[in-house]
């Protein structure tokens, strides 16, 4: 019955082809919308080359310290951590599996040939930083701790780099190169993750502690420094707990710190991977609520609008379809067995519209890779060049695509379903007399 189903569709598309077409543009249009969205936030949440740990990261946010003065003056400052911070206040937590500090900068590297300088995005880490994200080395292996510890020029490079500065990106441990005319020795090759992948996108990823400035820590308020500090627990369940002990840290501090009126204070922090998504969504002044509404708003419109149009789209088909109705009921053919007859009908052409869109989805997202993903920042910024490129892990999730074709699916039988369950209550005589 379901390949008769079909062949009557197929016949019936072939047949109505002004019809099937805006059918398919329109279901192709709305799935394209849902599936960019989708693998917008797909890439920014989900378990992506090489940030594979974000269901149990935690961001530390800015440090602020505060300190009002008699007579209602105050003053304040924000910042990162020290690296003090990072090793007696965050790595002795229980819960803590990895604990990582790294800030990131610009600087230029010298190429061969004298030729002119390329600017690169340089990440200074620490070890703990290669065990919290699951980079996939070519050649070597990340600096060591003695190396850290000794403050030595070493650098882990990406396959990119390495290929612009020695031709290969394999065999290149030991060899040196010149960033900001300092020398740096390479003791590992990474493949290149996406610039897209903000929290571990760097070309140059070096020991911090080359930098006195990062190893130095606030003469006030002993937390405060430069650094970024991220913290991956060991189970979902210890976020919680390390969100607590953080909390009494600073409890502990503003107690003690009362008498000469001093507060500490975490900024947008500790948070998760996706606390700080749907922040970054609803800006520096916006909360979760506010970013959740508006992650809905934009759903609602993107798959509600286009099925409200479709649906008066097919009641108005269904109308001139009333007399061929008519007959088949005529010849003893049952309301269920009509409304069987036109789902199938609509479902071969949103399956048929799904493909376009999904094709239109890719092109989309692979000609503006740039800046589609930042559309829905508060603070957008483009991304250039070839480290905004988009992986086929990244355009490619089956998941992602099955669910956003089964939302469209459902929503269109609905709008198909209604109209065709109204037409097909009218009695067969009033069918049967109905002017096409």
């Amino acid at each position: 019955m379901i390949r008769i189903y079909l062949k009557q569709a197929w016949e019936l598309l072939r047949q109505n082809r002004l019809f099937s077409t805006i059918y398919i543009i329109g279901t192709g249009l709305s799935i394209a919308l849902t599936m960019i969205m989708a693998i917008i936030y797909y890439v920014r949440l989900a378990p992506v080359y090489p940030e594979e740990r974000r269901a149990t990261t935690l961001y530390m946010g800015y440090l602020k310290r505060m300190q009002t003065f008699e007579g209602g003056g105050w003053s304040w400052q924000t910042g990162g951590y020290s690296h003090q911070a990072v090793t007696e206040w965050f790595r002795p937590l229980a819960d803590a599996e990895v604990v990582s500090a790294s800030i990131s900068t610009e600087g230029y590297v010298q190429r061969p040939g004298g030729r002119e300088d390329q600017e690169v995005t340089v990440r200074l880490i620490d070890p703990e930083f290669f065990r919290l994200y699951s980079f996939r080395f070519k050649d070597g292996a990340v600096f060591t701790q003695d190396d850290f510890d000794g403050a030595m020029h070493r650098a882990v490079i990406t396959d990119r780099l390495a290929r612009m500065l020695f031709g290969t990106d394999t065999g290149v441990t030991g060899r040196t190169f010149l960033l900001d005319y300092k020398t740096y020795t390479v003791c590992g090759v990474i493949e290149a993750a996406s610039r897209l992948m903000e929290r571990s996108y760097a070309d140059v990823y070096a020991p911090y502690s080359i930098q006195d400035m990062y190893m130095e820590s606030n003469r006030n308020m002993w937390e405060m420094g430069s650094l970024s500090v991220t913290i991956a627990a060991r189970d979902r369940d210890g976020i919680g707990r390390i969100r607590r002990a953080i909390n009494e840290h600073v409890r502990r501090f503003n107690t003690s710190n009362a008498s000469e009126n001093v507060t500490m204070e975490i900024l947008n922090g500790p948070g998760t991977h996706l606390e700080s998504v749907l922040q970054s969504t609803a800006g520096s002044e916006g909360s979760m609520p506010k970013a959740l509404r508006q992650l809905f708003f934009v759903v609602l419109v993107l798959l509600l609008v286009p099925a409200l149009n479709l649906s008066g789209l097919i009641a108005s088909r269904m109308e001139s379809r009333l007399s061929e109705m008519g007959i088949r009921k005529t010849f003893g053919a049952w309301r269920t067995t009509l409304l069987n007859m036109v789902l199938w009908e609509n479902l071969l052409l949103t399956f048929i519209g799904g493909l376009v869109g999904l094709v239109v989805a890719w092109v989309c997202l692979f000609m503006g890779r740039g800046w589609v993903f930042t559309i829905l920042d508060s603070y957008a910024t483009r991304v250039a060049g070839d480290a905004a490129y988009v992986s086929g892990e990244m355009l490619f999730a089956p998941l992602v695509f099955v669910c956003a074709l089964s939302l469209c699916l459902v929503l269109n039988l609905l709008s198909a379903f209604i109209p065709a369950w109204w037409s097909l209550r009218h009695p067969i005589v009033q069918s049967l007399y109905e002017k096409r």
